[in-house]
């Protein structure tokens, strides 16, 4: 049985997330404890929960202890079979978090699988926007081999959620290599600027004419979508992501998301400043994206390499994690200011 301590690294729920994921591919029990022991509501929270209970429905698992507030639970998972899954969150909690917890596990399914998520947060604090996800994450994936969609049905914000997101993933175990070793030129910028029955303000216009401005001031001619959406009557929000493509195959994305009282102009700036701060950089990977990518990368057979700004607790715990689990092994050094991340 696979014993992990939740209070280890970053003793947060990305401990949760990957752990679970990692045993049911490998099918190996699982028993995690302390679960999310450094934050501040310690234990399993609704979104959390659900994301455990949908990996459970994917690989037919029996679970011991999984409930609202928990620390520990036990996890035995069976095969993976594929198929239409439902998972409901029920409250603001993040979409991207669960879809990020199951994917590995989707891939790896006998069957394609149609993961129906409803009742959550599609762009919320301390996640990456569903938009985040479909333009940036499953795009680098897709070099990989990793064949998934995402179709977003209604977008959900705090506190009331709302949001509605299917993902489609096909069998594609034999995940290859990823080597992004040079950062090149950037050809291109672009994003999607989204807002929820805020179109009267022209929320989701000046949003990307901001962000556009500011980069325009820099040199990069942005080409960003406006989404005026009306998918979501009970929850009125907004989101911005932004990437840049370069020669070398290298994706940097940034994002931001609305708020009472924060201006859309500051929307653009956060973003702005986000995938600025990357392009300076000149990364092979942005922060978020580098702990993202690390369970394919160690489930891809062959060496993987890339660079990032910063190693952040998340990229600490999801190495940690992928090598005690896996027994594949990483190096990470500094190279000209920036992380490499390797996987031998």
């Amino acid at each position: 049985m696979i014993e992990i301590n939740g209070a280890e690294k970053s003793g947060s729920g990305t401990i949760l997330r990957l752990s679970v994921a990692l045993s049911a591919i490998v099918g190996e029990p699982l028993h995690i404890y302390n679960i999310r022991k450094k934050r501040s509501q310690p234990g399993l929270r609704p979104q959390h929960l659900e994301a455990v209970l949908t990996a459970a429905k994917l690989c037919n698992a029996e679970i011991n202890g999984a409930s609202l507030g928990s620390q520990e639970i036990w996890f035995y998972p069976g095969k993976i079979r594929g198929g239409r899954v439902e998972a409901e969150i029920g409250t603001a909690g993040s979409i991207p978090m669960l879809i990020m917890t199951v994917l590995p596990i989707c891939i790896f399914a006998e069957h394609p699988v149609t993961l129906h998520i409803s009742k959550g947060g599609t762009d919320v604090k301390h996640s990456p926007t569903i938009n985040y996800l479909k333009y940036v994450l499953l795009r680098v994936l897709g070099r990989m081999g990793v064949k998934a969609s995402l179709e977003i049905h209604r977008y959900g914000y705090y506190p009331k959620g709302g949001g509605e997101v299917t993902l489609r993933a096909q069998p594609s175990p034999s995940l290859k290599p990823l080597s992004l070793e040079e950062f090149g030129e950037v050809k291109a910028v672009e994003g999607v600027s989204v807002c929820t029955f805020l179109a009267d303000r022209k929320v989701a216009l000046r949003q990307a004419e901001e962000a556009g401005r500011l980069l325009k001031s820099r040199g990069f001619n942005a080409k960003i979508s406006v989404v005026n959406d009306y998918s979501n009557p009970i929850q009125k929000g907004s989101s911005l992501v932004l990437w840049a493509e370069t020669d070398k195959d290298v994706l940097l994305g940034s994002d931001a998301i609305g708020e009472i009282r924060k201006t859309s102009e500051a929307v653009a700036r956060e973003a702005v400043k986000g995938l600025l701060d990357e392009i300076v950089a000149k990364p092979t990977a942005d922060i978020h994206l580098a702990d993202m990518l690390i369970p394919y990368v160690a489930l891809a057979d062959g060496e993987s390499t890339y660079s990032t700004r910063i190693l952040t607790d998340h990229i600490e715990s999801n190495l940690w994690l992928a090598e005690k689990i896996l027994g594949v092994s990483f190096s990470v050094k500094k190279r000209d200011g920036l992380v490499v991340i390797s996987k031998k």
